[in-house]
C-alpha cells in the first residue's frame, strides 16, 4: 500500500456507518482522500461511527442501496473515481430471520451500485467486498481458493455467492469494454474495536467482559480465519491501487485471510481474551438450538500475497491485544476517535512478516 496514492482521490464507500466501514473511513481520512460515504444509519448503539465521529471527516449520506435512483444521483453528484462497496446485510443469523431483506440488500443492492457505475463517466475502480462464506459448501478440509464454485447452504452465504456472480457479469458485459476495473474481495471473521453487531463473537465476548457476566458461546469448536480488521482493509486498498494502475491484470476475485496456522477455534479465541482480562467471569457453551453454520472455514490467500504483494501485518495475538486495548479504553471513557486513529497508525507501521 502506498499512502500518497490516496491523497485527493475521490472515493465512495458504501456501508461507511458499519464497523468495517468506520475503520476504513477513518483510515482514508488520515490519507487525505476526498471521501463520500453512503449507508443506512449506524446499525448499533453504541457504534464506532458515532463514538469516533467518523462523519466529521467526510461527506456522509444516509441512504439505502435498494434505491437505484438515489445511488445514481450520488454517484453523478460526487463523481467518485474509486468505489469500495461494503454496504450489506452482514449477519448470518439475521439472514435466517429475514432472507428477503438480505437478498434485496446484498444482491440487488450490489446490482444497483454497479448499474450506477455503468452510467458514470468518472468511476475507474470498484472493489466489491463479499465474504469468505461465498464458497459452495464442501467437506474437504483445506483452505478455499478463488477458483472454487460459489454457493452456500444458508441465505447469507448464498447471497454473497450471488454478489460475486453479479459483479462478474457486469465486469464481462460492460466494464471490460468501458475501462472500469472491478474486482471482488473475500474476507470474513474480522475483529477490532467498536464492533457491536448482534450475534458476532467479539460482541458476545466484550458485552460479557464489560458487564462482568459469564459469556455464552455458540459452536465453540468452529474454526474460522480470524484476522484484525486492518489486515483485510489494507488488502482492499492494495487491490484498489493495483486496479488503478493495471486493471486488466487484477479485475478478478481475491481472498484476504490470515496464515493458515492463525485459523483458530472459537473456544481458543474466548480463552485468550478472558485470560487477558482481569476479573473475567469465564464462559460456557450455549447448548440451545441455533441455525446451521459451517464448522470449518479457511482461506487460501496465496494469490494476494504473490500477485498483489499483500501480507497481513497484524498477527492474531497482536490484533487481540489491540482489541483488548480498545475496549478497556472505551470502558475508561477515553476519546475513541483518537484511540482508533492511534491504532490505525500503529498497526499500519508494523513490519510485514
Amino acid at each position: 500500500m502506498h499512502p500518497p496514492f490516496w491523497h485527493g482521490k475521490r472515493v465512495l464507500i458504501t456501508g461507511h456507518t458499519g464497523f468495517k466501514g468506520s475503520w476504513l473511513s477513518l483510515w482514508l481520512q488520515t490519507l487525505s482522500a476526498d471521501l463520500t460515504g453512503y449507508a443506512l444509519e449506524a446499525p448499533t448503539s453504541p457504534s464506532l461511527f458515532e463514538l469516533a465521529h467518523v462523519a466529521d471527516g467526510m461527506f456522509s449520506v444516509s441512504g439505502d442501496l435498494r434505491n437505484l435512483d438515489e445511488l445514481k444521483m450520488i454517484v453523478a453528484e460526487r463523481r467518485p473515481e474509486i468505489i469500495i462497496h461494503m454496504g450489506a446485510q452482514s449477519l448470518v443469523r439475521t439472514a435466517y430471520e429475514n432472507p428477503i431483506e438480505t437478498y434485496e440488500s446484498n444482491v440487488m443492492g450490489t446490482a444497483n451500485l454497479l448499474e450506477a457505475v455503468r452510467q458514470s463517466c468518472t468511476v475507474r475502480v470498484v472493489v466489491v467486498v463479499t465474504s469468505d462464506k461465498c464458497y459452495e459448501s464442501r467437506v474437504v478440509d483445506r483452505p478455499c481458493r478463488e477458483s472454487e464454485a460459489m454457493g452456500g447452504d444458508d441465505p447469507y452465504s448464498s447471497s454473497k455467492g450471488c454478489v460475486e456472480l453479479v459483479t462478474a457479469a457486469y465486469r464481462h458485459a460492460y466494464f471490460n469494454a468501458s475501462g472500469v476495473a472491478a474486482a471482488t474481495a473475500r474476507a470474513g471473521n474480522v475483529f477490532g474495536g467498536g464492533d457491536w453487531a448482534k450475534d458476532r463473537l467479539m460482541t458476545d465476548i466484550f458485552e460479557g467482559l464489560l458487564n462482568d457476566r459469564v459469556i455464552r458461546i455458540r459452536y465453540p469448536q468452529a474454526i474460522r480465519p480470524w484476522q484484525h480488521v486492518q489486515n483485510a482493509l489494507e488488502g482492499y486498498l492494495v487491490l484498489a491501487e493495483r486496479l488503478w494502475e493495471n486493471g486488466s491484470a487484477f479485475s478478478e476475485a481475491w481472498n484476504f485471510g490470515p496464515p493458515e496456522e492463525e485459523s483458530r477455534s472459537v473456544a481458543w479465541m474466548v480463552d485468550y481474551l478472558t485470560a487477558a482480562w482481569d476479573g473475567a467471569s469465564g464462559w460456557e457453551s450455549d447448548t440451545g438450538e441455533h441455525p446451521h453454520e459451517t464448522p470449518v472455514l479457511r482461506l487460501d490467500s496465496q494469490k494476494a500475497r504473490s500477485r498483489l504483494g499483500w501480507v497481513p501485518k497484524v498477527s492474531l495475538e497482536a490484533g487481540l491485544m489491540s482489541v483488548l486495548e480498545w475496549y478497556k479504553a472505551f470502558q475508561a471513557g477515553e476519546d475513541m476517535q483518537q484511540l482508533t486513529l492511534r491504532q490505525i497508525l500503529k498497526n499500519h507501521a508494523r513490519v510485514s512478516v
